[in-house]
């Protein structure tokens, strides 16, 4: 790739301009979600293009009316859609190759509108290598939302050989984007058929005749259950240097919880309801947004909870922990069923969770059943085994590549 590049350059200079001198930043005015109509004049929000574009695009999701349109800026061919504002120094500035008709965009947005002497496809491919996300990660401000000033971004150099060598680099990058496209939906699609296998497999073993194992509420199998707490977030000294695994609801979702985002202080713990939870315990959270109330993981170390999530521990002479998990991920839809009508939003509490029912057979079937479902879930599901692993590897490969393609020397300012 590094002999490619260098034949590409031979004898081909190469200037480095801010993107302040190579063309006009347009910002965005006024466009919300609820201005949106089935069927109109093209439009984009700021949220959509790190939620549902890709690199680049021809068509938009969403529409406005024309009278509203009238008012709002507008995009053409050839121009670079940007977010103006993230959760993240990730997604802020992502850049958005406009390749379509006009339409017009919302505020927290900005379009590039690039010179006759850049491709557009080519800077906004450079604008997702690593010399733009360290740029990003220098100037970007604010806490819970995320900005760079225009005044900043359009500081940003670019190196730009001249516009065949542009082309050639997009033809490589393209060539290679589809192929990578290919290979992970490819990739993709096994996954999705080896969960159903999984899946299948999984509730086969699971389920159970009434009168051929018997049926105990958790509470009867269990050692304990109980819920955790959250230490004051405005004290530091419940936080700062904490040593103890805090796991929240959202984590859940993890399956086998192996380490935790935050962690608390010895302080912390005595000053609130967390309480400590040993390894090889199920977990299961009570509430949390979307989708993660009912989900259920087991713990791979000692750990504390909050209060959305209760904790089973077990005799493991008499119960396979695992095995319990195991069952408990086959009822995610019934656990969200019965807490459906529990308050406002619904929610688990301890004594649905205690009078909960499960079947148990053997201890030696038990370990059986975890065994083979332990092997399947870490072909299918393991981040760091299996296709997962393969999927993340093929993106990184590619991204190696474009960063490559696209690292141009710099000649320092004298």
């Amino acid at each position: 790739m590094q002999n490619s590049i260098a034949k590409l350059l031979d004898g081909v200079a190469v200037e480095w301009k801010a993107l302040g001198e190579i063309g006009l930043l347009i910002r965005g005015s006024g466009l919300q979600k609820k201005d949106f109509t089935e069927t109109g004049v093209p439009a984009i929000h700021y949220g959509q293009i790190y939620t549902y574009y890709g690199t680049f695009a021809t068509e938009t999701k969403s529409f406005v009316s024309a009278k509203l349109a009238e008012k709002l800026k507008k995009a053409k061919y050839g121009d670079i859609l940007l977010a103006g504002t993230s959760e993240n120094v990730k997604d802020v500035m992502t850049p958005l190759g406009w390749l379509g008709g006009e339409i017009v965009f919302s505020g927290d947005m900005f379009a590039f509108r690039p010179s006759n002497l850049i491709n557009t496809k080519y800077l906004t491919y450079f604008l997702q290598t690593t010399p733009f996300q360290k740029f990003k990660e220098k100037y970007a401000n604010g806490t819970k939302v995320i900005r760079i000033s225009s005044e900043n971004f359009l500081t940003f150099k670019i190196p730009i050989p001249p516009l065949h060598v542009q082309t050639e680099i997009v033809r490589i990058l393209d060539t290679f984007t589809e192929l990578t496209a290919e290979l992970t939906a490819e990739l993709t699609a096994e996954l999705t058929a080896r969960k159903k296998q999984y899946d299948y497999y999984r509730d086969k073993l699971l389920t159970f005749k009434e009168d051929e194992v018997e049926w105990k509420a958790l509470g009867d199998i269990s050692e304990k259950i109980y819920s955790g707490g959250t230490p004051k977030t405005d004290i530091a000294e419940y936080w700062e240097n904490g040593t103890i695994p805090w796991m929240s609801s959202g984590e859940v979702n993890l399956n086998t919880v192996y380490k935790t985002e935050k962690f608390i202080s010895e302080t912390g713990l005595r000053n609130s309801s967390a309480k400590f939870v040993p390894k090889n315990s199920v977990v299961i959270a009570l509430a949390g947004q979307g989708k993660t109330r009912g989900k259920v993981a087991r713990t791979r170390i000692d750990l504390t909870t909050n209060q959305s999530l209760a904790s089973l521990t077990f005799d493991e002479s008499k119960v396979n922990p695992d095995y319990i998990f195991h069952f408990l991920n086959t009822q995610y839809e019934n656990l969200r069923q019965i807490s459906s009508g529990n308050g406002a939003r619904g929610g688990l509490n301890l004594q649905m969770i205690s009078s909960y029912k499960v079947p148990i057979p053997s201890l030696k079937e038990q370990t059986r059943i975890v065994e083979i479902l332990d092997k399947f879930d870490a072909i299918t599901n393991s981040l760091t085994e299996g296709l997962p692993r393969e999927i993340e590897l093929r993106q990184k490969q590619y991204e190696y590549y474009r960063n490559l393609l696209l690292n141009f020397p710099k000649v320092e300012d004298k």
